[in-house]
């Protein structure tokens, strides 16, 4: 086994079942993905830190930010797309492998769509910029490892 992992080898899955029952669903259309992952920061320098000021994490924000191609009457395009549209939300699971293949891991979390941006380059094919967000749900998000 290689020492690291190729983009191309990575997953985004939507979950078409529940969350105690998921149905992980592969979203075949996607090119490239980038997951952000940030803390916020608090301020908590004092005088007696000798002169450098300190710092302490606070809340965690994410992000998954993708490209799919545009592909009419595709199933996963058309989820993505109505859950911007209609303001609802989706669980997403971003792995760095199959949800099959123990060991794979990433994070799972049910994220609002920010972002549906279509992209028509003359010379390319048409694709769609897709921001999703974790948002406020019964179960939080967690970083998950494949059994």
């Amino acid at each position: 086994m290689p020492d690291f992992v190729l983009g191309q080898d990575c997953k985004l899955y939507r979950n078409t079942g529940t969350y105690g029952s998921p149905v992980w669903t592969l979203i075949t259309t996607v090119r490239d993905l980038t997951l952000g992952l940030e803390k916020g920061q608090a301020d908590v320098s004092t005088r007696g830190n000798n002169g450098w000021r300190a710092n302490a994490s606070t809340l965690k924000e994410g992000s998954i930010e993708f490209e799919i191609v545009w592909k009419p009457g595709d199933v996963q395009v058309g989820a993505i797309r109505d859950a911007f549209l209609n303001n609802t939300s989706m669980e997403l699971l971003a792995l760095d492998g199959p949800v099959a293949t123990a060991g794979s891991q990433g994070l799972r979390a049910t994220c609002d769509i920010t972002s549906f941006s279509r992209n028509e380059p003359l010379e390319e094919g048409v694709t769609v910029g897709v921001v999703a967000k974790p948002t406020l749900a019964a179960n939080p998000p967690s970083w998950f490892t494949a059994p």
